[in-house]
């Protein structure tokens, strides 16, 4: 159809047009400049800044770069409520919105606030992390302090958490309003699964208590909840005794089936590993010189010649905990569970590491990224939770045929189950906000590539994200009932179907808790109205 002419146009038209784009211009212009003078205006005991704040447009995904027009660096809860409840009092005409920032690691821009407010949470890590021993112990965590510093506090103890991330150089205010899901969810469910109370700031700017005996619907919502219901600002954790020492096992296959016969039965079992992952290898050169820089193979002779160029692979990692006393005990039940697996043989590899040289297992890597420049690139990340009875066509269609190599970053598969059968626990919680598929077991599928700046090949930004877009076309497609774990959707509509049926119950907890919509506009699924005129 033919675009009509512009002497189709009314002059009086166009000049109310130029009006009215004028008119807008100058009320952003004052209206930023009252923001910052309503600010300054605060009385907070930490502090605003207004300029250098470029850290605040940035993440870990390094794809979107909003500038807010403040930053709060805040000394006590009591400064985040404040300001929150300083932008709900100026109600929907200014359209200023606050996004609370951990240490920056959202992949599309979750936690910035264009023009708005972000909090630097990790201003308030600070404050004292208290361990409570006993028989059922737990620490109390500011939310801006990192995983990794908690560790470190609980195993003076001789305690630690019971669920991680992979990446513990994490807030556990951003983890909680996520999920927080690693090998370790089979047995203990995700983060939020281990929390047994919670500080809460709304949109409203009140500072709430919740737990599941007092105010149990913000304390559902918010974990999971992406940011939108309230700012978590502290939480009480569930510890256990810590280990001291791991035993790190990888294993590999050259058939999917087989591979996830073999998770699917070590999830499930009563006696079983501490911590269950894969990994999918594909064109992958190298693979079994790579590990032997820091795991043995069991048969050296068989292992050097085996040859995975070109193929497409699948790698199952394992670990058991133990003390250094148990050593023997250990080292028999680890036989035990292997003789029940059908790995290739000549592709055993274990080493024996501490608990933290474990857990921290990322951030050695992080460091050497960054010794070649190679961490603060774009990382179009997508990480999908897949149903059980999808499992197979997924792989069918993705791994080796959409998804050509791994050579930009890793990709993880691994089966997480809801309910624990022998004890009839159920680990995830359907009355928090967090969205998983309707099966009890589910697989999480993490593609973790990082861009060349610049590029036109298969390392390139452009064609990462185009690779992610024919994974979920091809989902779709399938009708696959996939969900997204760290989601990221432009339109409501994507946020409606990705809820689902749960989709209601969050816009009745958004109009309770933050009606303005004023928490995490970086999500985009809920927009503050703005006033233009």
């Amino acid at each position: 159809m033919r675009r009509p002419s512009m002497s189709f146009v009314k002059p009086k038209s166009i000049l109310s047009t130029i009006l009215l784009v004028c008119c807008m211009a100058i009320r952003l212009c004052l209206c930023s400049s009252s923001v910052v003078s309503s600010l300054k205006a605060l009385h907070v005991q930490g502090q605003f800044s207004f300029d250098g704040n470029e850290f605040a447009a940035t993440d870990f995904g390094n794809q979107f770069h909003f500038l807010p027009s403040a930053v709060l660096h805040p000394k006590k809860v009591s400064d985040i409520a404040a300001t929150i409840k300083h932008v709900w009092q100026m109600g929907p005409a200014s359209g200023l919105t606050v996004a609370a920032r951990g240490h920056g690691h959202s992949l599309q821009g979750q936690a910035q606030a264009p023009q708005g407010i972000v909090i630097n949470m990790e201003s308030l890590s600070g404050q004292e992390m208290q361990v409570h021993r006993g028989k059922f112990p737990y620490v109390d965590v500011p939310a801006g302090e990192l995983w990794i510093n908690i560790l470190h506090e609980c195993l003076k103890y001789g305690l630690a958490p019971k669920s991680w991330t992979d990446y513990l150089h994490l807030t556990v205010g951003g983890t909680l309003s996520n999920a927080g899901i690693s090998g370790q969810a089979f047995r203990h469910g995700p983060q939020i699964s281990n929390v047994h109370q919670l500080e809460v700031v709304t949109g409203k700017g009140e500072v709430v208590v919740c737990s599941e005996e007092k105010n149990a619907d913000l304390f559902h919502a918010v974990l999971g909840g992406l940011g939108q219901f309230g700012i978590i600002t502290r939480a009480r954790i569930s510890l256990e005794p810590a280990p001291k020492m791991v035993k790190w096992i990888r294993v590999l296959y050259s058939d999917f089936s087989t591979f996830a016969r073999d998770q699917e039965h070590l999830i499930s079992a009563e006696n079983t590993f501490d911590y269950i992952e894969g990994l999918v290898i594909v064109n992958k050169t190298g693979l079994i010189n790579n590990w032997r820089a820091s795991f043995n193979p069991e048969d050296p002779e068989q292992a050097s010649q085996f040859v995975s160029d070109g193929r497409t692979l699948f790698c199952l990692e394992l670990t058991k905990n133990f003390n250094p006393d148990e050593a023997t005990k250990i080292n028999k039940e680890i036989k035990s569970l292997l003789s029940q697996l059908s790995y290739i043989p000549s592709t055993l590899f274990v080493t024996e590491v501490s608990y933290v040289e474990f857990l921290d297992r990322v951030h050695a890597a992080e460091l050497k990224l960054r010794s070649k420049g190679l961490w603060e690139l774009p990382h179009p990340w997508l990480n999908l939770l897949v149903p059980r009875s999808k499992i197979h066509s997924f792989a069918e269609g993705v791994f080796g045929s959409i998804l050509t190599d791994t050579n930009n970053g890793p990709v993880l598969v691994y089966p997480v189950n809801k309910s624990n059968n022998f004890h009839n626990i159920f680990r995830w919680d359907n009355r928090t906000s967090f969205v998983t598929p309707e099966e009890d077991i589910f697989y999480l599928v993490a593609f973790l590539p990082h861009a060349v700046p610049s590029s036109t090949e298969n390392n390139g930004l452009q064609h990462l994200l185009s690779i992610n877009k024919r994974i979920l076309n091809f989902c779709e497609a399938a009708h696959l009932g996939v969900k997204q774990y760290l989601p990221y959707y432009t339109t409501q509509e994507e946020w409606r179907s990705h809820y689902g049926p749960r989709w209601e119950v969050l816009v009745q907890r958004k109009s309770a808790y933050d009606p303005l919509a004023i928490l995490a506009p970086g999500q985009r699924i809920f927009q503050k109205a703005i006033s233009v005129l």
